[in-house]
């Protein structure tokens, strides 16, 4: 899945990718934050560790 603007950026489309990623992540919804990471991502919350999109997923709806 890809999701524009894709690189090799400009100075307008890197504030574009930024701007989009924040708007993702503060709307507080799982279904939209998940899938801006990869399969494979690892996070680290305090003694928690989450590996993949199932788990950030339920993290998040946790949260």
């Amino acid at each position: 899945m890809q999701r524009p603007p894709l690189p090799p950026f400009t100075t307008q489309t890197a504030i574009e990718k930024v701007r989009k990623a924040e708007d993702a992540w503060n709307s507080r919804n799982p279904d939209i934050v998940t899938p801006a990471y990869t399969e494979d991502s690892q996070w680290r919350n305090r003694a928690e560790f989450l590996t993949g999109h199932a788990e950030i997923h339920a993290f998040l709806t946790r949260k």
